[in-house]
């Protein structure tokens, strides 16, 4: 399934983003939120697409499962909860915690070696009683700890040094982006520094639904086909309870899933089907039902998604509208578009 000579990079311009939500109160669009989709079919082909989905954007968290690949091509050794903790954008519960305590035991490291950026967890309620307690940013409790734990245990496993792990130009990220342009099938288009101080790489929203194909329909065994196996049996590992993403992994059988800062949603069966999402304001409350409707476009069961189809929204404490895809996303019978 892998690339072996990646095509050139995506224009990096402003992205031709087109209206994919509206948020409608009492009958009238109150709001619209503009992005780009793209559905995959089992054969890797663009079966659907609005907006700009050819140029260069930044995946956030969505490429964690292509970071967590690189490393168990590397030769990281994890399984189960704890690989899919290595994948994790999670919420800083005492699970999440203790596992990636568990990996730093593994790689015979302290908590100190992590280069990550101290922060409060992520969820409100968790980060709530962990204020309450008078406990201040951590570096353990940051969302993407449990990456940075498998980094630095990579790099234990490979000889590699540790203190400067984060450097683009360090063996473990020249891995991952080998890895990034290899499942994308596509050139970094640009590197940057993610929110946790983690090189980021810019493809297109269509290369990283395409990357997400290839992971969910590698062949068992493989590093691509490990990761993905890890995150559908512990979602709440590479995610949280009560998160969104855990909850639709839940819901459709074989899914993997994951989201990321500034409105980014990745989502893959095993057959191969694949959407992308990327909302450009950034807004938390139009990714999910966005991409609940491209799921829907690729085909999967729409009973499956109803608890996916959009934020309720209220007036005087009563349901008056909701935050819902626009008609063409919605709409199976519409074709493809540019």
């Amino acid at each position: 399934m892998h690339s072996t000579s990646p095509a050139e990079a995506p224009l990096v311009r402003e992205p031709r983003h087109v209206p994919v939500a509206h948020l409608v109160r009492g009958g009238v669009t109150e709001g619209v939120h503009y992005g780009s989709v793209v559905v995959l079919d089992e054969d890797g082909r663009a079966a659907f697409r609005l907006g700009d989905t050819e140029a260069a954007f930044y995946p956030r968290s969505a490429l964690k499962p292509l970071q967590a690949v690189a490393m168990v091509r590397a030769g990281l050794p994890l399984e189960g909860e704890l690989l899919s903790l290595a994948a994790a954008s999670h919420s800083g519960e005492e699970r999440h915690l203790d596992g990636t305590r568990r990996i730093l035991r593994l790689a015979g490291l302290a908590e100190d070696r992590l280069r990550n950026v101290p922060d409060l967890p992520f969820d409100p309620a968790v980060r709530d009683a962990w204020v309450r307690e008078g406990r201040g940013p951590s570096r353990l409790a940051q969302n993407c700890s449990g990456k940075h734990a498998a980094m630095l245990y990579t790099c234990t496993i490979n000889g590699w040094s540790l203190d400067d792990y984060l450097d683009p130009a360090h063996p473990l990220q020249q891995a991952v982006a080998e890895t990034v342009e290899d499942l994308t099938g596509q050139r970094v288009a640009r590197v940057t520094v993610d929110g946790c101080g983690a090189p980021l790489f810019a493809v297109s929203l269509h290369g990283l639904a395409r990357a997400a194909a290839r992971i969910t329909a590698a062949a068992p065994g493989t590093p691509e086909a490990r990761v993905a196996d890890a995150m559908r049996a512990y979602p709440e590992m590479a995610s949280g309870a009560g998160r969104d993403v855990a909850a639709l992994m839940r819901a459709v059988p074989g899914l993997l899933a994951k989201d990321g800062f500034e409105g980014v949603q990745v989502a893959a069966l095993p057959d191969g089907r694949a959407v992308a999402v990327k909302i450009a304001d950034g807004a938390n409350r139009a990714r999910i039902p966005v991409a609940a409707a491209a799921l829907a476009r690729a085909g999967v069961d729409p009973a499956l998604l109803t608890d996916f189809a959009g934020e309720v929204v209220l007036g005087g404490g009563e349901p008056v509208g909701r935050v819902r895809p626009v008609p063409a996303l919605e709409d199976t019978s519409v074709p493809a578009c540019a």
